[in-house]
């Protein structure tokens, strides 16, 4: 089991970067928790990051699996608050100071160097996420299936999320 100190420090450094959104930090959390500290297998991560897509805040909910793996239940606990510890911080300096550094020509340069990086980050998520869990033509069907729906329908992430869960159940 994983001292509180490390999941706190670990998790709260992983705040710190927290940019965007999750999908941007999917190959630092695989690293991470899958690859250096090992308090999950691939495959736990890959079905703790399908399960946190049906709730609000899925970074808080991979977050907190993790937490718990690693510590029990004050793992999760110190997870979840020192992932979010970081941005509440943040935003309590920016919320006063939004008006003043909005003018800055540099912040907004900035954030648009960081776009494409991004584009990249996500796309090499994807790429290693494929990789280890697109194994067979059903995996590729569902894929596909799941893409085109998002795509060029309106349905929602979770109904789409869910309907490739069932699809892959009754395949099974």
């Amino acid at each position: 089991m994983a001292s509180l100190l490390l999941i706190a420090w670990t998790f709260f450094r992983i705040g710190l970067i927290f940019v965007g959104g999750g999908y941007v930090l999917i190959p630092l959390l695989n690293h991470i928790m899958v690859e250096q500290y090992r308090w999950l297998t691939l495959r736990q991560f890959l079905d703790g990051l399908a399960l946190s897509q049906l709730t609000p805040g899925p970074l808080a909910i991979i977050a907190t699996f993790t937490g718990f793996r690693a510590g029990g239940f004050p793992g999760a606990f110190v997870a979840t608050v020192c992932i979010f510890l970081p941005c509440v911080m943040l935003m309590l300096i920016v919320g006063r100071n939004y008006d003043r550094l909005k003018k800055i020509d540099i912040i907004g340069s900035t954030l648009d160097g960081l776009l494409p990086a991004v584009v990249g980050l996500v796309a090499a998520a994807a790429w290693n996420l494929g990789v280890a869990s697109l194994s067979g033509m059903k995996e590729f069907l569902i894929l596909a299936a799941g893409f085109a729906v998002f795509k060029w329908t309106k349905t929602s992430p979770m109904i789409v999320i869910l309907g490739a869960g069932v699809v892959g159940l009754l395949l099974n």
